[in-house]
This record gives structure tokens, C-alpha cells and sequence, in this order.
């Protein structure tokens, strides 16, 4: 799937939303969604969902394909998987963890008949009743739905408007069955202020649509005041987190439940969920004191901080996917994106130890010069909140700037220096030292806008995580500082400069895979030769610095053996791969080219052919007689074919990482980037430079899953 400019929003939800809305109700489910995988990403993302709240979707908003749950294995495994009403797939804690509630789910592939091409995954949600297996009247139409969906999506990309993939997931309600006149809606209402209990309607995500003026008294809140929000954020009593987890599990496993409260005066209320496709019915009367259930905390005022389950959720999230983040950016964007909504905080810090001193990595949300100010920062420092904290090794909660001013009267006040006119400076922060291994490796800074009391629960998750995040950085720190090498290794591998051959113009770029993405082994060589060159481009299996390593070795035996026939020189290689046996198999295409006589020979083993622009302005894909990868088979022969190579014409050498897409078959890529070749070749005046650099530009649009390498060779007069 790729990102077009030329589709809206609403297109691409009229595209998608019918589709679902069939399918969820053909196959009797209650909610459901649809998956795309994200241009140059191997991640899907929650596209259009329906029939659950954006709090629960949140967790399947971006899942990576390499994490093993139901979602994943179902694009992997090109099938539809199913996962038995209220059991969760271990293997994959990102999504199962935080979802303690009975539900049944099937996800399917969307794919296209007579071929391997998946554009995302189709899900659909059934309660927690459901049977352990699911039926064939069930399993069809979301197969059906998929058949359907798959061409939509393809057809969409062919004709360069393909389905945008939003930055949040579109909440789709269900299609109404009937819409009362407004005079039914009267009578419903006054139907329901008749009724000797209190009455409201919830909307899924807990706001409250409708209260009867009975259910108003009853909660003790003014009906103006509940309308637009959720109880358990407006009805003191209500605060505990427990009443909250029975509307939740209401929703989630579509099935009835009740529970009793004590209001503040004394009195205790039944409260009756019933869940529906819209919304939850509450009933809510006055009931006896149950005999065995002890009463909920008796605050007036509801606790401060995370004791929701919506923040133990998020944080519960954010522990778990910590343990996939890569690098230092990664931790820190989970960390911002996930810890601070959970604590209702406003800024946050992230500093490591680097020698003597504090190393600034991220921060959100406070003013640079708030955060900047920490970075070199001595750890013998007295002065400082950050490293006093991180010499005691304990985390330290300050509900306002001037109690932390009590102890540190240096430091600087924020609200002159840095807030000025019309802007909050931070009131409140809580300094979490990061101990890894036994030591002390940085600290997390968590900062309000305004005063706040840190409650014992807010204080004992914060510290967990602090652990938890020590650990992700730790690792993180560990992961970059192995890229920086195998970057720093595959730049010096690779040739500084091209030679400068009469009769020949070459241009070539390299170019890294997007940030975050782990280290290839892409690599291309021109060698000087009597009467013409050799040219060489391959691609080496993984991404580490033993690739980068490979990558090298493979060079230089290209390097060695040129100037023999093509087909010697890749079996040469081979066989020097087959004696080092490292483990990885390598693609790679050799070129013998021929000046005086206009002629190119080429041999592949593995690799994707070249493109050639004759001067009349064709573009074909030569046909080049395939051989096996480098470090197979030793055995293995590598046949050459002639082409005719005149003044003027232009090959096109590239790695994979320049056509591939996800959801794009590989001949469809290779065919765009063919026409594409040719438009812009034909501009005499164009150098082969800015040919090259226009070929990167336009093939790196929308993220990149893989390095991009390319040669460019042209012989001239």
C-alpha cells in the first residue's frame, strides 16, 4: 500500500467501511476491523475499526509483522487464524496482555485470487459466548469479504490513488436497523423517566448520552454535568477502578453484568449493564448492603493519577512493547507516547550516564531549554534534582516547583527563564533513576503543568517502570552503538570514488534503509579492465554487522577475478563463499563490458536483472539466465548472455530495496520503475548524476524497508 495524494480520507473510508459493515454482519460478530500494511514498513496498522472503543483498538494500532499473534500469522501464514473465546496467544503479549476480557477473533488475510499479494488483514469479534470453533457460516463471509476488498485495493494502488493510511483509526458505528421519528424518541424518553429506577445510555467508549432525571438523583450529579462524559470521571463514588473494568468487560465480551456501590452518604445502588451494538443500557436502583462484599474506598474525591483502568492498561502496554523498541529514538517515543497519557503528565526527559557526566536523549512536551539545561550536567552535581536522585537511587516526587525549591534553591526559576507570558512552566516532577545491572545508567523525568500530589499507586507503577525503561534504553543504547558500526563498516567497504574510464559515464548512490531499520549489505563496484570494465552490484542476506562484513569479502572477490568471463568470475566467488561458509547466501550480477566493440556480458547469481535504455529510448529488462545465489552450491554454474551496448545506451543496475513494496508484486514494481527509467532518461541535458540522484529520490517516497543501491553505466562516443 502505498500513500497517494490524489485519494481523500472520505474516499478511502467509503472504499473500506461497507465492506466491513457486510462482513461483521454476515458473519454475526459484533466489531471487527481492517488492517493495511504500511508503504516500506513491515507493520500493519488499524485502518478502520468498529464496535470497540479508540482506548481498546489502541493496542492494534500498529503491529510489526515480526511480533507472532493471531494478527500477524495471518499475513505471514497467508491464512485465516482463529483464536478461541477467552484464550490468548502467549507467544504475543503486545496484544493479548491487556485485554483480560472474554472475546472470540478471527483475522484473514485480504488478498487477491491467483497470487501470493496480501494487502492487510480483515478482523471480526464475536463475545466471549461464542463456541470454541469457528463455524462455516461464519468463515465465509469474511473470506468472501476479503475476495472483495483485495482487488478494491489493488486496483486502487494500479491506478495511483491507493487507500491512505490514517495517522489514528477511523471508529466506524454500525449501521442503524431503524431511526425513530422525533416523536418516538419523546415517547422513548418519557417511557424512560417513567420507570421506578434510574436509567442511562452509555456510548461504548463510557460517555454518557442519555440520563433520566431519576439516574441524575440517584448518582448524585446534576443530569447537564453527566451528559458528554463518563461516570467514573464525574461520579465521585464511582472512581474506583473496578467499576470501570465491569463496563469494559461489557463491551468487550458483549455480555450482561452487574455490580453494586456504596454512595458517599451510605446507600447502596445496583447498577445493570447491558451491552448492544451501540452503546450499553444501565439501570441503576437502590439495594440492600451485600452481606459479603466489603464497601470500595470511601474517598470523597477520586484518587489522583493512573488508578483507572485505562492507565494500567496503557502502562501494561507500555511495558511489554518496550521490549521490542530498537533504538534510543524508539524507547523514547514509546515511552512519551504511552507513559505520559497514562499519568495525565505533560513532560518528559530521558537522560543517560555517559562518562562523568549526564547525556540528554530525548525529551517531550517541556521546554527545550528546560531539558537542554540537564545535558552535561556533572553527576557529582549537588545542585541538580536529576543526579541527586540518581546518587541516591531512589525515585523522588516533588508535587510542586517550590517544594523542590525547598531542597534546591539554586536552581533557576522556569516560570521567568523559560515559560514567559501565556505559558505553563512545569509545577510538578517526579525524577525516576534507571537502574540497570546494578548500576545507575540515566534517569526519566516526568513533569506536570500544574501542582500534583503523587499517590502511592502512581509512585509504585512509576518505579516499576523506571526498571522497565533502564532495561529498554540499556538495550537500545547497545543496538545504535552496533549500527553506528556496521554503518561506519559498510561506508568504508564501499568505493569512495568510481574510476574515471574513457568511453564510459557511471554514476552510482547507496542509500541507507529508513531510520531504524537495521544494516544491509548492499554494494556495487566499477573496475578498470583493458578495452572496457567490469561492474558489479549484490546484496548480502541479513542485516548486521556480519553482513557489512560479507559484504566486503564478496567485493573484493569480484574485485580479484575480474577480467575473466563473467561466468568465472561469480564462480570463483562461489566457491570462495562455500570454503568460508558464513551462513549467508548472497545475491549478486556481473557485468563485462566491451567499448570497442559495443557489447555487454552479463552473468547473475540471484540477483534482480538490470534495465537497459537503448538511444531510441526503449526500456526492456534484459534477459539474463538465472543462476543461484553465491554460497549455495559450490558446484553451481553461472551462464553469461551478449547484449548489444551502443554509444548512448544506459543500463540500470539496483538491489531489490529499490522496487520492492509491500503489496506490490515485484514485476508490477519493476515495470513502474521501467516507464519511469525512460521518462526521465530522455532529457539530454540530464547527466547520469542527476539521473541517479532523480531514480533515488522517486523510488524512496513513503519509507523504506531495505537499503537501496544503483549503478548507472552509459558508454558515450
Amino acid at each position: 500500500m502505498g500513500c497517494g495524494t490524489g485519494s481523500e480520507p472520505d474516499d478511502d473510508l467509503a472504499l473500506l467501511s461497507p465492506h466491513l459493515h457486510r462482513v461483521i454482519r454476515e458473519a454475526g460478530g459484533y466489531g471487527g476491523g481492517v488492517f493495511l500494511l504500511a508503504p516500506g514498513e513491515r507493520v500493519l496498522r488499524l485502518s478502520v475499526v468498529c464496535g470497540i472503543p479508540m482506548d481498546v483498538a489502541g493496542p492494534w494500532s500498529r503491529v510489526g509483522l515480526d511480533v507472532p499473534v493471531p494478527l500477524t500469522r495471518a499475513v505471514n501464514e497467508r491464512r485465516l487464524v482463529w483464536q478461541e473465546s477467552g484464550r490468548h496467544d502467549r507467544r504475543g503479549p503486545r496484544v493479548s496482555v491487556p485485554l483480560p476480557y472474554s472475546y472470540a477473533v478471527a483475522h484473514a488475510p485480504i488478498r487477491t485470487d491467483g497470487d501470493e499479494e496480501c494487502w492487510g488483514v480483515l478482523m471480526v469479534l464475536w463475545p466471549g459466548s461464542h463456541p470454541t470453533q469457528l463455524a462455516p457460516h461464519e468463515r465465509e463471509p469474511m473470506e468472501a469479504g476479503c475476495r472483495r476488498l483485495g482487488p478494491l485495493l489493488r486496483d486502487a494502488a494500479r491506478r495511483g490513488r491507493p487507500v491512505r493510511l490514517p495517522e489514528e483509526p477511523t471508529i466506524l458505528e454500525r449501521p442503524r436497523t431503524r431511526m425513530p421519528e422525533p416523536e418516538q424518541a419523546l415517547a422513548a424518553a418519557d417511557f424512560a423517566e417513567r420507570l421506578p429506577e434510574g436509567a442511562c445510555a452509555l456510548a461504548l467508549d463510557g460517555r454518557v448520552a442519555f440520563v433520566t432525571e431519576r439516574g441524575a438523583a440517584l448518582l448524585g450529579v446534576n443530569g447537564a454535568e453527566l451528559l458528554g462524559a463518563r461516570l467514573w470521571e464525574t461520579v465521585p463514588w464511582l472512581a474506583d477502578p473496578s467499576y470501570e473494568d465491569r463496563f469494559r468487560s461489557a463491551v468487550i465480551s458483549r455480555q450482561p453484568t452487574s455490580f453494586t456501590a456504596q454512595r458517599t452518604t451510605g446507600s447502596w445502588f445496583r447498577f445493570e449493564l447491558n451491552p448492544g451494538d451501540h452503546g450499553v443500557s444501565l439501570r441503576l436502583s437502590p439495594t440492600r448492603a451485600p452481606d459479603e462484599e466489603p464497601p470500595p474506598r470511601q474517598d470523597k474525591r477520586p484518587p489522583a493519577g493512573p488508578t483507572r483502568v485505562g492507565a494500567i492498561y496503557q502502562v501494561m502496554r507500555l511495558a511489554v512493547t518496550l521490549t521490542e523498541a530498537a533504538g534510543v529514538a524508539d524507547v523514547v517515543r514509546l515511552v512519551a507516547d504511552q507513559l505520559l497519557p497514562a499519568f495525565d503528565a505533560q513532560g518528559l526527559i530521558l537522560c543517560v550516564t555517559e562518562g562523568d557526566r549526564l547525556r540528554l536523549v530525548g525529551h517531550r512536551g517541556c521546554p527545550p531549554e528546560i531539558a537542554e539545561r540537564l545535558d552535561g550536567t556533572p553527576l557529582t552535581s549537588r545542585t541538580s534534582p536529576t543526579t541527586a536522585a540518581m546518587s541516591e537511587g531512589t525515585p523522588v516526587f516533588y508535587a510542586s516547583t517550590e517544594e523542590m525549591r525547598r531542597r534546591f534553591p539554586h536552581i533557576p526559576d522556569a516560570s521567568e527563564e523559560v515559560a514567559g507570558p501565556g505559558r505553563a512552566a512545569s509545577a510538578s516532577w517526579a525524577f525516576l533513576p534507571l537502574v540497570t545491572s546494578g548500576r545507575v545508567a540515566g534517569c526519566c523525568v516526568i513533569s506536570y503543568d500544574r501542582p500534583h500530589d503523587f499517590t502511592a499507586e502512581e509512585r509504585t507503577l512509576l518505579t516499576s517502570l523506571a526498571g522497565v525503561i533502564g532495561q529498554a534504553l540499556e538495550r537500545a543504547r547497545l543496538f545504535d552503538a552496533n549500527q553506528r558500526l556496521a554503518r561506519r563498516l559498510q561506508k568504508d567497504l564501499l568505493p569512495r570514488d568510481l574510476p574515471s574510464i574513457p568511453g564510459l559515464d557511471v554514476a552510482a548512490r547507496y542509500l541507507a534503509a529508513t531510520k531504524g531499520m537495521e544494516i544491509g549489505g548492499d554494494f556495487y563496484d566499477v573496475i578498470e579492465l583493458e578495452g572496457g570494465a567490469g561492474a558489479t552490484i549484490g546484496d548480502v542476506q541479513g542485516h548486521n554487522v556480519t553482513a557489512a562484513a560479507l559484504m566486503g569479502q564478496v567485493r573484493t572477490a569480484v574485485h580479484a577475478a575480474a577480467g575473466t568471463a563473467p561466468s568465472e568470475v561469480l564462480t570463483r566467488t562461489n566457491r570462495l563463499l562455500n570454503d568460508l561458509d558464513p551462513g549467508l547466501f548472497t545475491s549478486c550480477l556481473y557485468i563485462h563490458l566491451d567499448l570497442r566493440e559495443g557489447l555487454a556480458r552479463l552473468a547473475t547469481a540471484g540477483h534482480p536483472p538490470p534495465l537497459l535504455r537503448m538511444p531510441d529510448g526503449r526500456v526492456t529488462e534484459v534477459d539474463v539466465p538465472p543462476g543461484p545465489v553465491l554460497g549455495v552450491d559450490p558446484r553451481a554454474d553461472y551462464p553469461a548472455v551478449d547484449i548489444p551496448l551502443p554509444p548512448g545506451a544506459v543500463l540500470l543496475l539496483f538491489t531489490d530495496g529499490l522496487i520492492e513494496r509491500p503489496g506490490v508484486h515485484l514485476d508490477d514494481a519493476t515495470a513502474a520503475l521501467a516507464g519511469h527509467f525512460g521518462r526521465i532518461a530522455e532529457q539530454p541535458e540530464r547527466s547520469m548524476d542527476e539521473l541517479a540522484e532523480t531514480l533515488l529520490r522517486s523510488h524512496q517516497a513513503g519509507g523504506r524497508g531495505d537499503d537501496i543501491a544503483l549503478l548507472l553505466l552509459s558508454p558515450y562516443g
